[in-house]
């Protein structure tokens, strides 16, 4: 397997001015790079008991159907050289309809659903193919500027086959009017780059009368790499 270097302007810079917050957390100086050829091919095997009874399905996990527009979301993970990501842990959490999120440190004035707690994970199959039901998120204050609105977006974590592999990312739904006043999805410098973390509408993926489908491929690392997460 090889380790290609991503694309310029895929990744987002450690400091980005328009996001403030990345003045805080952002290193200051150039990283470092360590020569680490074992770890960083390490195989990372998942096993199937991380996965819980509807772990999948986070419409299924309270006590009643929670509030919102149900949606399918599946896609595919692949490696830079277009080969399937198999039975690696891809996990997702993400804010209510309303826009909010289950964790005390969101306290803005929206409310919370009994119903949905906004996280869960999965494995992918053989052909790299993962798949969840959710409800589609709500946009969001931010109180990074003045007006600042979140796009609606689910968050992802993939650990990939070996180390190097690893991404934390965020899947966009098409056409959001956000997009032009997000720091976060502006920073990264490549159009192209950003494109790519917007799922696709999928008549083939949305079931009957219950939930519209969305598409969104993966990929780890390489000419095509979905962007990390800033």
């Amino acid at each position: 397997m090889r380790f290609d270097q991503t694309e310029p302007g895929v990744y987002p810079a450690l400091i980005y001015p328009p996001y403030t917050s990345t003045h805080k957390r952002g290193p200051t100086h150039e990283p470092l790079r360590i020569r680490a050829t074992a770890p960083v091919q390490t195989n990372i095997a998942a096993s199937t008991c991380l996965i819980l009874p509807h772990d999948n399905d986070l419409t299924a996990q309270g006590q009643g159907e929670p509030l919102g527009e149900k949606i399918v979301v599946t896609g595919r993970v692949l490696d830079e050289d277009g080969k399937p990501v198999r039975n690696s842990l891809v996990e997702v959490w993400q804010c209510n309809a309303a826009g909010r999120y289950w964790h005390k440190r969101d306290q803005h004035a929206a409310p919370l659903d009994p119903n949905f707690f906004g996280s869960g994970k999965m494995l992918t199959d053989d052909d790299g193919r993962y798949r969840f039901v959710t409800i589609k998120p709500g946009p969001y204050p931010w109180g990074n500027h003045a007006k600042a609105w979140r796009p609606a977006h689910i968050h992802f974590s993939l650990f990939g086959s070996v180390y190097a592999q690893r991404l934390v990312t965020q899947m966009y739904f098409p056409s959001d009017p956000l997009f032009d006043y997000d720091p976060i999805f502006q920073s990264i410098p490549d159009l192209a780059a950003r494109h790519r973390l917007i799922a696709r509408f999928s008549m083939d993926e949305t079931v009957s009368d219950k939930m519209l489908g969305y598409y969104f491929d993966i990929v780890l690392r390489g000419r095509d790499a979905t962007p990390m997460d800033l």
